[in-house]
């Protein structure tokens, strides 16, 4: 009997705007949080948040909210009170498994009427879950990732493994530099000359193409999430996030681009920039490089694998898509990227239904394979010997740098797109599934 009214008790709390409203918002910001140091971007931080809220009693004209990226701020308040709460996000990472288990969390507590303790003890669960594969896979697929790539660009068997291990020993010291506290963009810096230097001696070992290793082994520190992220939050108008994310993806750019050319300038690498990188037509290379990338970075983001065959799907027609309408519509490689990962958004929009899993988590390990590194890497080589340079070859290297940007704001932006464009009528089914959760948990409890 005691029990029966002691869970009465904690119904009637949920029902009470401001009955434990310090815990309520603990748990409201821990979720913010966790979404925030994943990789979650700013429209679903604030749909989940709101979700909980809504569960806990606290109704959306009560509810403000002001997000950075590296603090969340939360109000609560009427004509009578007001409580506000602070939390800092202490980290940057990417888990895809962390935004899947936080989103499905907040229907199930709707749906099975959590009290505030059941609630709170599943979301520790989720954060401290050990991760869905072990470290030495991660590293391995995160070779082989780039690895694919490189098949993307044309590299024979040898040179593919050649940029696997590269590739896997600048991981391997990503996660060292990452253990000894050193600073995140430091780490990138450091990884990235690791993997160049490694992929320039690689050359010297029997391969028809020796210097495809080189352009696909850092691909593993591109910052795709990031990226598309703030993309999405500046799109939305979200743009104290949306800046500072677009800030934190270039000091990433940054780092990676000083490990490349300070490996590259210290090596004194020659030029390698005119040679064939992409096998014309061969569509089953296309489908195997794609498939292996989008799979190995979906490992690197700790994606659940009831997902992985999605993301190596979406890989392949994000990849097939843009070489079709480079090769045989001969439209143009930043027309192409875009229709490819467009493409990918309109299906994933569709899959969230099929898949039960949120847009973000589907779509961004498929595209990452669209990144367009032989373009940067001739860009590189433009800046390190740019006192050399005749008038047409540094306009080459600008048209280069253009062609480059376009590709990865293609891709961002084809990413993003449907997911934005179908916000409208996903907020109506959500909202309306929420009320009527809503509605159930009152007339449970009555």
């Amino acid at each position: 009997m005691s029990e029966a009214i002691s869970y009465h008790q904690q119904q009637e709390i949920l029902h009470d705007t401001f009955a434990e409203i310090g815990k309520k918002t603990e748990l409201v910001l821990s979720i913010g949080q966790l979404l925030m140091e994943n990789g979650a971007d700013t429209i679903r931080i604030i749909r989940d948040m709101k979700r909980v809220a809504a569960y806990m009693g606290i109704k959306e004209e009560q509810f403000n909210l002001h997000i950075m990226y590296t603090t969340l701020m939360l109000n609560i308040s009427d004509e009578d009170h007001s409580y506000t709460n602070f939390r800092k996000c202490h980290k940057h990472a990417v888990d895809m498994r962390i935004i899947h288990a936080v989103s499905k969390l907040t229907w199930r507590a709707l749906r099975d009427h959590y009290t505030l303790e059941e609630f709170e003890d599943n979301l520790k669960n989720i954060e401290h879950r050990a991760k869905c594969y072990p470290e030495w896979l991660v590293v391995l697929s995160t070779g082989f990732a780039c690895g694919g790539i490189s098949a993307l660009f044309g590299c024979d068997t040898a040179a593919f493994f050649y940029t696997t291990i590269c590739s896997i020993l600048g991981k391997v010291v990503q996660i060292i530099c990452a253990r000894m506290g050193i600073n995140a963009y430091a780490n990138v810096a450091f990884a990235a000359f690791t993997a160049t230097t490694a992929a320039y001696f690689a050359h010297f070992l029997p391969t028809a193409t020796p210097w495809h290793p080189i352009i696909a082994t850092t691909l593993f520190l591109t910052p795709g999430i990031p990226l598309i992220n703030s993309i999405s939050d500046l799109i939305n108008t979200l743009l104290i996030s949306g800046v500072a994310r677009s800030v934190h993806t270039l000091l990433i750019v940054g780092g990676m681009t000083f490990g490349i050319v300070f490996a590259i300038g210290l090596l004194n690498v020659e030029t390698f920039t005119n040679l064939q990188t992409a096998p014309v037509n061969n569509y089953l290379i296309f489908a195997f490089g794609s498939a292996i990338g989008a799979i190995g970075f979906s490992v690197m983001f700790n994606l659940p694998p009831r997902l992985l065959f999605a993301a190596g799907i979406g890989g392949v027609i994000a990849v097939c898509t843009r070489n079709f309408c480079i090769f045989e519509l001969h439209l143009s490689a930043v027309m192409g990227t875009f229709i490819g990962a467009t493409l990918v958004g309109v299906i994933a929009v569709k899959a969230i239904h099929w898949l039960h899993a949120p847009t973000q988590v589907l779509i961004v390990p498929a595209v990452i394979p669209l990144i367009p590194g032989v373009l940067i890497y001739r860009l590189l080589f433009a800046i390190i010997n740019i006192r050399e340079l005749n008038t047409d070859e540094l306009l080459n290297a600008v048209q280069n740098g253009v062609d480059a940007v376009l590709i990865i704001l293609g891709i961002a932006i084809g990413a993003a797109m449907p997911s934005i464009f179908a916000n409208r009528a996903f907020e109506r089914r959500k909202r309306e599934q929420q009320e009527r959760l809503l509605n159930e948990a009152y007339e449970t409890d009555d």
